[in-house]
């Protein structure tokens, strides 16, 4: 497949992050694009807006007769989240079409870039987009596909003249082997999907072989304590070759000193809250550093850093209401989040409203979700996300309540929810999981705000 014929481009999940920011992409390029997806979202909503044609329904007859003939003009893009039965992914199967993954076409599009890689198994997506931001604010300049919407540019990918790419370097199905990075970030490697992987070892064994195929020249930067060889080791809670100290809360925002192979750079301050997203912008810092980006201007640029959606998101923000939004949905993200949250407002009582994603992560991780949540003081617990995987027997919300070591718990569904805090009021509120929690956001936001 040569990236450079391509003239149409058709995406079969097109609503995903990772599937939305290839869509524009290839538009930006003046492709034709269109795309299938389940459900229509907000994303997929500023999709049309921009152009781009979704069709919500199994029907292949409904798709544009210009996607239909397999040449080397056409590229069907899809996600393995989409099932195997799709009618769709069949019928172009049928016609002779090559079907690439998502992780095929990120591999092929940077190919001849210097290209910036940011894998773990959490973290990565802020680390990602504090590199795309500092590049772009800076003046350097990169094309950036990030794994979130940046506040900062209200998308997620972002497009420059020059050949530097940033990418945000998946694990999940062992997707980041596709690249061959001249700068390779790893931020964590927690076992995590462990559905692929079986354990923790083989998931070290991928990223061992990512790190592999960095460029002959090119530069590892890895964080403190991970089993992975590097160029450069970074940390926000250890001394290391580039590290951070003296973090601190001043004015409701984070401070920090930046020490880089002994040279101190004092009182840095992060746009976005949390020790995590510290440790996130010492790694970018490095990043930016290796490209020879001037230390003012990286400074400047993590100061106006607005965050990622549904990463540490504020919804609302008086007096009287807090309400904060984030993705975590493994323990480590939830221990993180949480932390920066009570270290923020350390008098506030903390309602959290949970969604597990995944029986087999739930199963994997019960003893780390159960200690993660008991740092709350109220949880109000939803059925678990099923995403991609059938149900396991004695897998559900209950088994995880029982385990969690607070007395103010509840299991509740969105309904139950919106009444429960329109009727407590909570002072502190945070939804968090990457399921469809998320759909309780604005209607909450309404309740909180107008009610």
């Amino acid at each position: 497949m040569n990236i450079n014929n391509i003239r149409q481009v058709y995406l079969i999940g097109i609503g995903g992050i990772g599937m939305s920011a290839l869509a524009r992409y290839f538009r930006h390029l003046g492709c034709l694009v269109g795309g299938y997806d389940k459900t229509e979202t907000e994303l997929t909503r500023q999709l049309v807006s921009e152009g781009i044609a979704i069709n919500y329904t199994d029907d292949f007859d409904v798709i544009n007769d210009e996607f239909k003939s397999p040449d080397e003009h056409t590229l069907i893009i899809y996600t393995p989240a989409v099932p195997s039965e799709l009618g769709i992914l069949n019928r172009f199967q049928e016609l002779g079409h090559a079907l690439f993954k998502r992780s095929q076409v990120l591999g092929l599009i940077s190919q001849n870039k210097f290209t910036i890689a940011v894998a773990g198994t959490h973290g990565k997506t802020t680390t990602t987009a504090l590199i795309a931001h500092i590049l772009t604010e800076s003046g350097f300049g990169c094309s950036a596909f990030l794994g979130g919407l940046s506040t900062n540019y209200n998308t997620n990918v972002l497009f420059s003249d020059n050949d530097v790419m940033v990418v945000e370097a998946d694990e999940f199905d062992r997707s980041f082997l596709t690249l061959y990075p001249d700068i390779a970030v790893v931020t964590s490697a927690d076992a995590d999907h462990l559905d692929i992987y079986g354990d923790k070892g083989q998931l070290h064994e991928s990223f061992r072989l990512f790190l592999g195929q960095l460029h002959e020249h090119g530069t590892r930067i890895i964080r403190a304590g991970l089993p992975f060889e590097a160029d450069t080791y970074y940390s926000a809670t250890q001394a290391a070759e580039a590290y951070a100290d003296n973090v601190r809360v001043k004015g409701g925002d984070f401070y920090f000193d930046y020490i880089y192979n002994g040279r101190r750079i004092s009182d840095i301050r992060l746009g976005i809250p949390g020790r995590h997203n510290v440790e996130n912008a010492v790694a970018a810092t490095v990043v930016a550093q290796v490209l020879k980006i001037p230390m003012t201007k990286i400074t400047h640029a993590l100061s106006s850093f607005a965050g990622v959606k549904r990463r540490f998101e504020y919804i609302v923000k008086t007096v009287d209401t807090i309400f904060i939004d984030d993705y975590a949905h493994h323990p480590e993200e939830l221990k993180a989040f949480f932390s920066a949250v009570k270290q923020l407002y350390p008098k506030r009582k903390l309602t959290a409203i949970f969604q597990p994603h995944l029986y087999s992560r739930t199963r994997d991780f019960v003893a780390g979700f159960a200690e993660a949540l008991a740092m709350v003081d109220t949880l109000l617990l939803m059925e678990i996300y099923p995403a991609r995987e059938m149900p396991i027997k004695g897998v559900d919300a209950r088994m995880l309540l029982e385990k969690i070591a607070i007395s103010d718990k509840h299991i509740l569904d969105h309904d139950n929810i919106k009444n429960y805090v329109r009727n407590t009021r909570p002072e502190l509120l945070v939804t968090v999981g990457a399921g469809n929690v998320d759909l309780l956001v604005k209607p909450l936001k309404a309740i909180l705000e107008h009610e």
